[in-house]
């Protein structure tokens, strides 16, 4: 758009990271469709808990039997619910793992594809308003950063499990010590108190500061062409390397605040071991506790904290998932303020007529940029909009597209008002060429044929039509021949001939052309008029341009002055007339820029 961005919140990075019920339930939708796979690895997780609080039970049996406290004959038995107990364990941990993951893959690729179906229907005023850096960032690492979290979500749950069961085996084998070893865990929670509210923070700036840098080498990339040319690359450099510094520190802590916890964790391991030989000991000098108690007990310790240390890694992903999944899901909230109405007309063929009716748009509120327009233009008329920048001449073509709502007044297309056209139907009717063409990875065929499906036969035709021929068989493989990114190998006018090949493929009845030959040198220029006028034969059409070639057999002409018609008429009507077209062409000036500037100095 030349004349402007509507305003809109952007997609913004002030996400909060804390956990609440919302984000849970928000997920919901994406992990129901997949209940088999969550029960089957819960299911998986149960077995893994029960096999892991066997064997401390069985090493108890074991050391009984030695000692000489239960009956020797039933090692026998021991030995092979060990044997049992191992090879249960591997199975349920490999069906877990694959479970888990299959899950989480699941549920990350409906996300991933719900995040990219709303970004398409987002309106152009958040679009305009948004860093592509910034929506990348959010499509793919946060995406990733809830990915890695599902994927161990549920073998947490179950180290949640094993850690009740644990607690659960302690205090049926002593109470009396297992009361002991657990004084401990205030001192963890006073840990997790302590640590908890940082984390929070710090994570999430690791994600904004992720966010920028992303930004910023999106942007650096697109433009490395006027990079170059300014010979901006030191100013650049710097500029970037004080983002990536940012960027390395948020993320440096937030690397600490994740480990922070896993030596204090081993620390407590360390001095609840000591608690447990040592009162274990003095229990069994006293007989009341059997040597195979005591040692069932320090294995058991052992488990108690590898669960314990795996919750508190577990807990800093969590934080990450958090802020990321509030990231995701404020894309998501982003309002589809342009919809199409529950009984929106969807005729095939629209009647190829355009009308303006007393139209008023801004951009921002309170600040129109057109102004009460009233134009009508007749089925196959071809008219031109002329005027200054910041005229209103591709505020209109946008309008006319509905690729924003008028503040007042009705645009209709075929005698409907846009508002209550299906967006296919205006699509069908509708297509624009714009000044910078586009074209998308792929081959020179997909990208002729990008908004249709013509066959090839029906391309080869378009492109003869509109002069391309010529070139794309000079390509290395032809209509093959793949293209490079936003179809660098090729020059601009041979990517505007396809670009106009590709609507006449469309074959609309309605056709805008937004200042298709601006940014086309003079030897190009004479091909793409030639390539135009095939185009425009037996369409209506809206021509948006500065230059007076581009405009000069249009049927009618309309200029435009700060949103409202300055005059309208046929090109000798407008010469005669003396007004600002004909002060234009008198003085063979390039741009409307200079005739308006000499027509206020008047």
């Amino acid at each position: 758009m030349t004349d402007g961005a509507r305003l809109a919140p952007a997609i913004d990075d002030g996400a909060d990271a804390t956990l609440d019920r919302a984000i849970v339930r928000r997920l919901g939708p994406f992990v129901r469709p997949h209940r088999g796979l969550l029960v089957a690895a819960i299911v998986a997780i149960a077995a893994f808990v029960t096999t892991q609080l066997a064997f401390p039970y069985l090493i108890r049996r074991g050391v009984d039997a030695i000692t000489g406290v239960s009956e020797a004959s039933a090692m026998p038995v021991i030995l092979g619910g060990f044997a049992a107990a191992i090879l249960a364990n591997a199975a349920a941990s490999y069906a877990a793992d694959v479970f888990a993951a299959r899950l989480a893959q699941r549920v990350i690729f409906a996300l991933r594809r719900a995040m990219f179906a709303h970004l398409q229907q987002l309106p152009m005023a958040v679009i305009d308003s948004t860093h592509v850096g910034r929506v990348m960032s959010r499509l793919q690492g946060d995406v990733n950063a809830l990915q890695d979290f599902f994927e161990t979500s549920i073998i947490a749950v179950g180290d949640l499990a094993l850690l009740i069961g644990i607690v659960a085996a302690l205090f049926a084998m002593e109470w009396r010590l297992a009361l002991l070893t657990l004084l401990l865990l205030p001192a963890l929670w006073l840990l997790r108190a302590l640590w908890l509210p940082r984390s929070r923070r710090t994570f999430a700036r690791a994600r904004d500061a992720s966010s920028v840098v992303n930004a910023a080498l999106a942007e650096n990339i697109a433009g490395i062409r006027v990079v170059q040319g300014a010979r901006r690359e030191p100013l650049n450099l710097a500029r970037f390397t004080a983002l990536a510094e940012r960027n390395r520190d948020a993320q440096l802590a937030a690397s600490w605040s994740a480990q922070i916890m896993t030596p204090a964790v081993d620390s407590l391991t360390g001095v609840a071991m000591a608690v447990v030989v040592a009162g274990g000991g003095w229990l069994a000098l006293q007989g009341w506790i059997d040597l195979g108690v005591l040692v069932a007990f320090i294995f058991y310790v052992q488990r108690f904290f590898d669960p314990v240390r795996t919750v508190a890694q577990q807990y800093t992903m969590l934080q990450r998932a958090t802020a990321a999944a509030h990231r995701i899901f404020e894309v998501l909230d982003v309002p589809v303020t342009l919809t199409e109405r529950d009984d929106a007309a969807d005729p095939i063929r629209l009647g190829p007529t355009i009308e303006f009716d007393d139209v008023t748009f801004g951009y921002r509120t309170g600040a129109p940029v057109i102004h009460g327009l009233s134009l009508t233009i007749a089925a196959r008329e071809t008219v031109a909009l002329v005027g200054p920048t910041g005229s209103g001449k591709s505020s209109v073509a946008a309008l006319v597209r509905r690729f924003y709502d008028v503040d007042s007044g009705a645009v209709r297309v075929g005698g409907i008002d846009v508002r209550d056209l299906s967006f296919a139907a205006l699509a069908r009717t509708v297509t624009m060429v714009l000044q910078e063409p586009f074209l998308f990875t792929g081959t020179v065929l997909d990208n002729v044929r990008y908004a249709s499906e013509a066959t090839r036969d029906r391309v080869i035709e378009a492109a003869r039509a509109v002069g391309a021929d010529p070139f794309i068989r000079r390509l290395p493989l032809g209509y093959d021949t793949p293209l490079d990114q936003r179809g660098q190998n090729l020059s601009l006018g041979q990517r505007q001939l396809l670009s106009i090949a590709r609507a006449l493929v469309a074959d609309p009845a309605i056709l805008i052309l937004d200042e298709a030959t601006a940014s086309i040198d003079s030897a190009a220029e004479a091909e793409i008029q030639r390539a135009m006028r095939t185009l425009l034969a037996g369409r209506t059409s809206l021509v948006i341009a500065h230059r007076l070639a581009t405009v000069r057999d249009a049927d009618r002409i309309v200029v435009l002055r700060d949103g409202r018609i300055l005059e309208q008429g046929t090109p000798s009507a407008l010469l005669a007339s003396g007004g600002l077209y004909a002060t234009l062409h008198r003085h063979n000036q390039a741009s409307f820029e200079a005739a308006v500037d000499d027509d206020r100095a008047a």
